[in-house]
């Protein structure tokens, strides 16, 4: 199924030369970006008069006084507040927040599914994210949220935003195109796109159907991980993130903007698009993200590294060291460590984590974990390789092995997660998954020396 975009009508900045046409690089910086010449003011923020006629407006991601505060200046064809009237209560039954626990579902286990089919009905990225697990409490803004999102529709004339929440996407299937009021962002698998929290946008089908993952991220900002002793480089490189280029539409037609706030949906309309930032200024924007730029680092010489060596994004918790959630990944990577059994060891663990398949095998669990699907381990549920994989990776002959064809990720919360009731009773549960331990051998006889 080729589904068309609708046609946008942004007007967007004039491109930047080279492959990343229509992004500028770099992670948290200051970027600036006009669509129309002068529009953006130099030397100062909110000049008594803009030019074109535009309104100044600042969007702020953090408070005020922080550290390194996140803001952008915009430069509008009208204030945001003509893009808010009265609200009303609408339902999106299958999206849920934190806290959610459902009384006759356990979430006290270790559950896999296959991939959540796609529906007959039509279906938008509002109506179509079907959310699996819930952590923390959106309320305080601490936790998150993951979801599956089937899309199939563009967005017409309607806009959403989440002021709850982050938002990491991260497709599996199709190409979805992001319009938002920094600019437009084109996502397909192997990418991953960051939409920040009060980001208004509208969602276009590109090629559906479509289907993916979301991490909806109540706390704080993702921000590269310290690298420690690994050093400036390797890892996810700042250079690698792509912001938008401004674009902009003046179109005069009525449309609906549904804000997410503390875990309800409202809907307001309106009479004219939203999208309507003509340059802007600051570091407080979307990006997107090539996986497949993504270096990884590990073991050369011998036992198997903790898997936060493969994190991409983490969001920090009040506890040092211990994060909100990190957004890991298992991409293609030579094995070279000696003596060692190199898929990751048996293990509990404090952090709770969701995997998701993007495409491939994963070296853990060669059966049944297909691309689509999604596996939760529970905090301090012991979980590992299914015996297939301890077999192989006990007996291999230990060569340099490259791990190709694979790439997985996990969404690792110091939280545990809540199975919704979708999750428990509509998703496609795998009920026979804990059984792949069942036939693990006892190999113990006492035997001095025994290996």
């Amino acid at each position: 199924m080729n589904t068309q975009a609708i046609a946008h009508n942004m007007i967007q900045a004039p491109s930047m030369p080279g492959p990343h046409e229509g992004y500028m690089p770099g992670f948290g910086n200051d970027f600036e970006t006009e669509a129309l010449p002068d529009a953006l003011p130099q030397g100062m923020n909110s000049p008594q008069k803009c030019n074109y006629g535009l309104y100044g407006e600042q969007l702020s991601g953090t408070a005020f006084t922080d550290v390194r505060p996140e803001r952008t200046w915009c430069y509008r064809i009208r204030p945001s507040v003509k893009h808010s009237h009265r609200y009303t209560r609408i339902d999106l039954p299958y999206w849920r927040s934190a806290p959610h626990v459902v009384d006759d579902v356990t979430s006290l286990g270790q559950y896999r599914w296959d991939p959540v089919p796609h529906a007959e009905a039509p279906l938008t990225w509002m109506t179509g994210m079907r959310t699996m697990t819930t952590a923390g409490d959106v309320n305080t803004q601490v936790g998150m949220a993951s979801h599956i999102y089937l899309v199939t529709e563009s967005m017409v004339d309607s806009y959403f935003y989440s002021a709850d929440s982050e938002m990491l996407v991260v497709p599996q299937e199709g190409r979805l195109r992001f319009c938002t009021e920094l600019g437009i962002i084109d996502l397909a698998p192997k990418e991953i796109a960051i939409l920040p929290r009060g980001l208004l946008y509208r969602v276009e089908v590109l090629d559906g159907p479509c289907r993916g993952f979301v991490c909806e991220n109540y706390g704080q900002k993702f921000e590269l991980p310290g690298r420690g002793p690994i050093g400036a480089n390797c890892m996810a490189n700042p250079r690698d993130f792509k912001a938008p280029v401004a674009a902009f539409e003046d179109r005069e037609v009525p449309s609906t903007v549904t804000v997410k706030w503390c875990g309800q949906f409202h809907e307001t309309r309106i009479g004219q698009s939203p999208l309507d930032v003509v340059a802007w200024h600051g570091n407080y924007a979307p990006y997107k993200y090539d996986l497949r730029t993504y270096c990884p680092v590990g073991a050369v010489l011998f036992d198997h590294p903790d898997p936060s060596i493969f994190t991409v994004l983490t969001a920090r918790s009040g506890q040092p060291g211990t994060a909100n959630i990190d957004f890991v990944l298992f991409r293609e990577r030579w094995m070279v460590a000696e003596a060692t059994f190199r898929p990751p060891w048996y293990h509990k663990n404090i952090m709770s984590e969701l995997m998701g398949n993007i495409y491939g095998q994963y070296d853990a669990k060669p059966q049944g974990f297909v691309p689509g699907g999604i596996s939760l381990h529970n905090m301090m549920l012991p979980h590992g390789p299914d015996r297939e994989a301890f077999e192989k990776a006990s007996n291999a002959n230990l060569g340099p092995d490259k791990l190709d064809q694979t790439m997985s990720f996990m969404f690792e919360t110091r939280f545990p997660q809540h199975l919704t009731a979708f999750a428990a009773k509509e998703a496609p549960l795998q009920d026979d998954y804990i059984d792949c331990w069942t036939s693990l051998e006892k190999k113990f006889d006492g035997t001095p020396g025994q290996k």
